[in-house]
């Protein structure tokens, strides 16, 4: 005896019992002043939202309901409800926001302020500005060990990497490395964390428990000058075992073993490829590239690019629901 499925629930059959899941990418234009919305079942465009001027970083809240969103020129946050694409609230976040990330617990962001050399501690419920932490000037990375205990905030001018204790909110230590840090990423043990230096050209490999640079990773594609090679976004895989470094203007993502700091691969990706994102299953890697105003699509397991999305204009950052 045969039964027949229709489409729908044949497609829905397939997907449960592949254990896929669905998600949604969403992407600051920082020209056009614009979020993009992709399905990334179908890697389609499914909305554009005007936001405010120059959204720069943009990351999930914790419990994944909105977008917070720095619009850099606006000098303040915006919240996009995942629900209604709409901006539900504006956060104070001190002037020149550019890049933030968010506590363990969801209820602090720590956002980096370009212009005022200050971190700005502000509580999600009540968008109050609990502190302000001065650092090294222009500071831009920020990123959260697993554990919550520690900071890191980069500062491109003075080149160093600051650890900042999250109880006290009192910087302890400052890393140097090389020429105008852009982005902090620690391992997922949060035993390390690796730091991007735009103009040197280099990776810097952090031992948070000693806080010293105990390895620093260089870049060399065939054909391309030195210079040209400008590592500045880092996505590492749940199991700690692979690391991606876009390599901007380089138009090409490094694929690192993390146990041996080899460079194993060169993706070629859109124009100017800024920051990364991977999905929660780490299936697929997504790349913002500014020149080209697109996002590429990558295979994890077969390092491929599987698509080229067009969005808006200039796109900086990736935030995955």
């Amino acid at each position: 005896m045969k039964t027949l499925l229709g489409t729908t629930t044949l497609a829905w059959l397939l997907l449960t019992a592949s254990g896929a899941q669905a998600y949604t990418a969403y992407v600051s234009n920082e020209k056009s002043n614009t979020v993009t919305v992709i399905d990334l079942d179908k890697m389609e465009v499914t909305a554009t939202v005007d936001v405010g001027e120059r959204p720069r970083g943009i990351i999930m809240s914790g419990d994944l309901k909105q977008v917070y969103v720095c619009t850099s020129d606006a000098d303040h946050i915006e919240v996009l409800d995942t629900e209604t694409l709409k901006v539900v609230r504006t956060l104070n976040s001190g002037p020149d926001p550019e890049l933030f990330t968010l506590s363990t617990d969801g209820k602090t962001l720590f956002v980096a302020n370009e212009d005022n050399n200050m971190v700005t501690v502000l509580d999600t419920d009540s968008g109050d500005v609990a502190a302000e932490i001065p650092v090294g000037t222009e500071p831009e990375g920020m990123g959260v060990s697993p554990d919550g205990k520690w900071l890191v905030n980069t500062s491109e001018t003075t080149s160093m990497a600051h650890f900042i204790d999250t109880t006290s909110l009192e910087v302890v230590d400052s890393v140097l490395v090389d020429t105008r840090p852009r982005f902090a990423r620690f391992t997922p043990d949060g035993s390390k964390v690796w730091v991007s230096s735009e103009v040197g050209g280099t990776v810097a490999v952090i031992d948070t428990a000693t806080r010293k640079v105990e390895h620093k990773i260089e870049f060399a594609v065939q054909g391309l000058r030195k210079e040209t090679i400008q590592p500045v976004g880092i996505s590492i895989t749940p199991d700690g075992k692979t690391v991606f470094v876009a390599l901007g203007p380089a138009n090409r993502v490094a694929v690192i073993d993390a146990a041996t700091y080899e460079v194993k691969d060169y993706l070629l990706v859109g124009q100017r490829v800024w920051q990364l994102a991977l999905t929660p299953d780490a299936k697929m890697l997504l790349s913002a590239n500014g020149e080209s105003n697109d996002v590429s699509v990558i295979d994890v397991e077969k390092l491929k690019v599987l698509k080229s999305i067009p969005v808006g204009e200039l796109p900086w950052g990736i935030a995955i629901k």
